[in-house]
C-alpha cells in the first residue's frame, strides 16, 4: 500500500490542509492519508500552541466524512520534542516493509530539511512530497542534494495546489471577531466558537 503522512500543529486544521491531502492522494494514487498532529514541534518550541485535545478534536471533526483520512496520535503521546524521523520510524514498524510512506511537506519545510534530525536516514524510510507554499520559492534540489545525498531520487516537487490559507491568519481573524467560515470546515468553525479558542 502507498500511504501519505501529513504532519503539522493543526492549530487549527483548515481547508488548505484538506485540499493538499486530497490532491496528493489523487495524484499519487494513495490508499489513505494519515494526519499526525505534533506534540511539541521542536521548530516551534518558542511559540504557544493550543492544547492537544482541542487540536485532535478539530481534526476528528474535519475528516469525519472521509474514511481514507486517518488520525494518528503518536506524536502527542510521545514525550519531549516531536521529530519526523521518530514518527516515520514508528509508522514503518506499524505498516511493515512492503508499504511505501509518502511524507507531505511544504516547499518551505523542504528547504529547511538539512536542519532536521537525521535527514539522510529519513529519505531512505519514506518519499517526500513537497507542495507549494505561497511566498516561498521552489526549493533548489541541487543545493540540497550536496548536503543530503540521494534526496533528488526521493522527493516529488508538486506545482499544485497552491493554497493561500494559514492557521496564523485564521487565529488572527478569530481574535478580531472576523468570520473564518470560508477557511475551515463548518464543524471546526463551530468547535472554535463553542470552545472560545483564539480569542
Amino acid at each position: 500500500m502507498n500511504i501519505g503522512v501529513l504532519g503539522g500543529t493543526f492549530d487549527p486544521v483548515h481547508n488548505g490542509h484538506l485540499i493538499v491531502a486530497e490532491e496528493v492522494k489523487t495524484r499519487l494514487n494513495l490508499v489513505e492519508i494519515i494526519f499526525v498532529p505534533a506534540g511539541q514541534p521542536w521548530l516551534k518550541a518558542a511559540k504557544p500552541i493550543s492544547p492537544a485535545e482541542h487540536r485532535l478534536q478539530m481534526l476528528r471533526l474535519a475528516i469525519a466524512d472521509k474514511p481514507y483520512f486517518k488520525l494518528s496520535t503518536i506524536e502527542i503521546e510521545r514525550t519531549g520534542p516531536s521529530y519526523t524521523i521518530d514518527t516515520i520510524d514508528e509508522l514503518r514498524d506499524k505498516f511493515g516493509s512492503e508499504d511505501e510512506l509518502f511524507f507531505i511537506l511544504g516547499w518551505d519545510s523542504l528547504a529547511e530539511l538539512p536542519q532536521w534530525r537525521e535527514p539522510s536516514r529519513l529519505i531512505k524510510m519514506c518519499y517526500l512530497v513537497a507542495v507549494p507554499r505561497p511566498g516561498y520559492p521552489r526549493p533548489k534540489l541541487k543545493t540540497l542534494e550536496v548536503i543530503i545525498r540521494g534526496l533528488s531520487q526521493r522527493v516529488m516537487l508538486m506545482k499544485k495546489p497552491e493554497i493561500d490559507i494559514s492557521a496564523s491568519v485564521i487565529r488572527e481573524r478569530v481574535a478580531r471577531g472576523l468570520s473564518i467560515r470560508h477557511l475551515v470546515p463548518e464543524p471546526v468553525n463551530r468547535y472554535i466558537k463553542e470552545h472560545r479558542l483564539y480569542i
